[in-house]
């Protein structure tokens, strides 16, 4: 990956610490630097097989995949130009862009969130009814957390019925092992897996059995790069969709590839990771057959959550038209079997 992904350590000891590292564009018309939403995780696995396998050198292009510290900040990094593109939350982007940032969402690889209640299993959650008078541990600032009053609602609970405490992102797993709470609101795509790492059982509730249907985490361009050099972001979004979902299909190599760059993970841990992810390819709208591809009905749903949860202010002039575009994305059917370059 001529350096692009430098070899780093996942989990270490209890504290489930990442320490990720990454190194900045070499500069030049075909270097490109793509910073994901949080530090580097076996979720990620098809973003360094679509690098490795040479999905990105085959559109001529020289990627550099760099470590996230929150999608809110991916976003601020693709505003301010110190990354070409980010992978972040939809529903972050929204509020971002709600706030003058100008960027686009140009390319949705998760048409699904991953939002969801992550408790032990034998712990006395085993459904959504056993949540009352439960603890959940969450972020204190993220989307997820503004959310989760939409969550207790179709529950029909108040507010009071949960206890939330804040934890920081390290802390979350090892909290809920040490029995400092019930569960944890959390990504089950990372959650899940690192949980299965340490040799215990998830409960997963997701927040899509409620009927939460949201667009997940997708690409994001500023608007000076796509007006700047449109053909170079069409070039990477053929070389992405293409290298993940070739990773899909191929999840044991795409495990090998990740542990080439982090080590500290076993190989069923990531797969699972990566089958988590990949079960969030596919949209249940008019574009589901064609990955990637945003439709305005699932989009103004990102916006009303974000006005009446996200703090995007009613006066906004959000709509579908300027958050999203789908004109640089070539139509891939998700079932069309990928051949790595």
């Amino acid at each position: 990956m001529h350096n692009s992904i430098r070899r780093i350590s996942g989990i270490t000891g209890a504290a489930l610490l990442m320490a990720v590292s990454g190194c900045a564009g070499s500069g030049g018309k075909n270097s490109m630097t793509l910073m994901l939403d949080v530090g580097y995780l076996p979720k990620h696995a098809p973003f360094i097989s679509a690098v490795e396998r040479g999905f990105f050198k085959d559109e001529g292009i020289d990627l550099t995949v760099m470590p996230g510290s929150g999608s809110t900040n991916t976003v601020t990094s693709v505003v301010t130009g110190k990354v070409d593109v980010g992978w972040a939350d939809f529903g972050a982007t929204v509020t971002a862009q709600g706030r003058g940032a100008a960027v686009k969402q140009v390319n949705l690889l998760q048409a699904r969130s991953a939002y969801a209640v992550v408790a032990l299993a034998d712990t006395g959650i085993k459904g959504w009814d056993d949540l009352k008078g439960k603890t959940l541990a969450t972020e204190g600032g993220g989307a997820m957390t503004a959310m989760w009053p939409l969550a207790m609602n179709k529950l029909g609970l108040k507010q009071s019925d949960v206890n939330i405490v804040p934890a920081s992102s390290a802390s979350k797993i090892p909290g809920l092992l040490a029995g400092q709470w019930d569960a944890n609101l959390a990504l089950y795509v990372s959650d899940a897996p690192t949980i299965d790492a340490l040799g215990r059982k998830a409960i997963v509730l997701k927040w899509s059995d409620l009927g939460i249907s949201l667009y997940g985490n997708g690409i994001v361009a500023s608007d000076e790069k796509l007006k700047k050099d449109p053909q170079q972001i069409r070039r990477f979004n053929r070389a992405m969709q293409k290298g993940y979902l070739w990773a899909c299909q191929h999840p044991d190599d795409a495990a090998k590839d990740f542990q080439k760059q982090v080590s500290g993970y076993e190989t069923k841990t990531i797969t699972l990771a990566i089958d988590a992810q990949c079960g969030l390819n596919n949209g249940t709208g008019e574009a589901a057959d064609q990955y990637g591809v945003m439709d305005d009905k699932g989009v103004q749903k990102i916006i009303d959550v974000a006005h009446k949860y996200l703090g995007l202010k009613q006066g906004s002039n959000r709509t579908p038209e300027n958050t999203y575009s789908n004109a640089y994305l070539t139509p891939l059917n998700p079932n069309k079997r990928i051949q790595a370059p």
